[in-house]
């Protein structure tokens, strides 16, 4: 999934864009208000980590940008310990979660974890599609008990389907939060074509997968109670 990391201690942004993209997480660090605003209003994103202390910008302001999104990611505030005041603030206007700095990697790959499960109303670690279990935090995929050999890619690829059930998703969209955010003279559907069939394939070798739809003309959708 796809990150914008707020942050504008370089140093900092870069050890969280590290850890998380050794998680599996997709990330793009901006230090300012100014550069995060133009960001999200053109790229579509899943989570946003917000520091609230930025040198042009009033945290508080980005948080109101973000919720007035057609499809908002989820936020989760990284702030000075100490300001009750703005983390209390930030949660009322529908921040997700918030870090009190400093704060360790391992907590902060869980309450990511734990935002998405809220965010997407999954109760445990583990989801079903069909006859497949989806590990959430081990990131693997097993039938029967037998896990099916995927590459990070195809993981990611059912993982946002699922996560999104019985929802539409374009080609274009799949991209952008699989792959990262792209120019359009960049992006070719086929990409996603070739994926959907080889993820399909190392599917089917251990159980139907019906509920895998292409909906024609636009994109694929994982159909499921």
């Amino acid at each position: 999934m796809n990150i914008l990391i707020v942050e504008d201690e370089h140093q900092l942004a870069n050890e969280l864009a590290r850890h998380l993209s050794q998680e599996g997480y997709l990330c793009e660090i901006v230090s300012t208000g100014e550069e995060a605003s133009e960001n999200l209003a053109v790229n579509l994103y899943d989570f946003v980590l917000l520091d609230l202390g930025l040198p042009d910008y009033d945290g508080i302001d980005l948080i109101h940008e973000i919720r007035t999104l057609e499809d908002p990611p989820a936020i989760l505030i990284i702030t000075a310990r100490g300001a009750v005041e703005d983390k209390v603030t930030g949660l009322e206007l529908g921040a997700d979660d918030y870090l009190a700095k400093p704060f360790s990697l391992a907590e902060l790959t869980a309450r990511l974890h734990a935002v998405a499960r809220r965010k997407f109303k999954i109760n445990t670690n583990e989801i079903l599609a069909g006859e497949f279990v989806i590990h959430f935090n081990s990131r693997t995929v097993t039938c029967n008990s037998i896990e099916v050999e995927l590459t990070r890619k195809e993981f990611d690829l059912l993982l946002y389907m699922v996560l999104n059930r019985n929802k539409t998703l374009t080609r274009m969209q799949l991209y952008e939060h699989i792959w990262g955010n792209l120019l359009d003279d960049q992006y070719d559907s086929n990409f996603i074509d070739v994926h959907i069939k080889n993820l399909r394939k190392k599917l089917n070798t251990h159980a139907p997968t019906e509920w895998l739809k292409t909906i024609r003309g636009v994109g694929y959708q994982a159909s499921l109670p």
